[in-house]
C-alpha cells in the first residue's frame, strides 16, 4: 500500500476531518520517503513571561515539509496579533491549558483547554486571553514552514538585535515577512484589533 493510503487508512490525519482529499493530496506526502522518526524530549510548559513567548517544536524540514509546530504561552488579559489572514496557511490550534478567545469573521469563539480548533486559510481571525489566568497552547501549521515566521518576529526582530518597536527598519522587515508568508491585514485590521483590547480590557 503506498505510504499515503496507508497513513490515512491508520487514522493518522483524523483529527483534520475538515479538510479536504485535495488538501492532503497537495502535501505530496508520497514524494517524502527520506522522513526519519525523531523523538523531542519532554520540558516544563513554556513560561509567557508577562507577555507572549514562542517556542518551536517542529520544524517543517523535520517532517519533509508536511507539518511544522510550536507552542505559545499567553499571559492573562494578553491581546494577540491584529485581525489577519493567510494565503495559504492552515492551522490547527490545541489548547493545553486556560482558554483561548479566537476571533473567526465577526465570531468569537472560546477554546478551553484540552479543545481544538481549526483555522483554515482565507479567514481573518485573531486570540488573545480574555481570563485572569495563563494560556498555552500548541498551534500546528500545514502547506508551509510558519514557525521561521514567528522566530522571526519573536526572536529576532527585537530591541536587543536593533529592531526598535515602532521604527522604519522593524516596520520594513515584517513587512517583507508578511509578503513572503502571504500574511495579510485588512484596511480595518488595527481598528478592529483595539476594538478587541478595549471591549476585553487588553494589554
Amino acid at each position: 500500500m503506498e505510504r499515503r493510503k496507508f497513513l490515512l487508512n491508520a487514522g493518522i490525519f483524523s483529527a483534520f476531518a475538515g479538510v479536504t482529499q485535495s488538501s492532503f493530496a497537495a502535501l505530496n506526502i508520497e514524494d517524502k520517503s527520506n522522513l526519519q522518526p525523531f523523538l523531542l524530549p519532554a520540558t516544563a510548559p513554556l513560561e509567557h513571561n508577562n507577555g507572549m513567548a514562542v517556542k518551536v517544536w517542529v520544524r517543517s524540514a523535520m517532517t519533509g515539509g508536511i507539518y511544522s509546530n510550536i507552542e505559545c504561552a499567553v499571559a492573562p488579559k494578553k491581546m494577540g496579533p491584529p485581525p489577519h489572514w493567510h494565503i495559504a496557511l492552515d492551522e490547527l490550534m490545541y489548547v493545553a491549558e486556560g482558554t483561548a478567545s479566537i476571533l473567526i469573521g465577526d465570531d468569537v469563539v472560546e477554546v478551553q483547554a484540552g479543545g481544538w480548533h481549526l483555522r483554515p486559510r482565507g479567514l481573518q481571525h485573531t486570540f488573545w486571553n480574555a481570563s485572569d489566568k495563563p494560556l498555552r497552547f500548541y498551534d500546528m501549521y500545514f502547506n508551509q514552514p510558519f514557525e521561521e515566521y514567528l522566530e522571526q518576529i519573536f526572536h529576532k526582530l527585537t530591541e536587543e538585535n536593533g529592531y526598535k518597536e515602532g521604527s522604519e527598519l522593524k516596520n520594513n522587515a515584517i513587512k517583507k515577512l508578511n509578503d513572503d508568508f502571504g500574511l495579510v491585514f485588512n484596511a480595518d485590521a488595527f481598528d478592529k484589533y483595539n476594538e478587541i483590547k478595549k471591549k476585553y480590557d487588553l494589554t
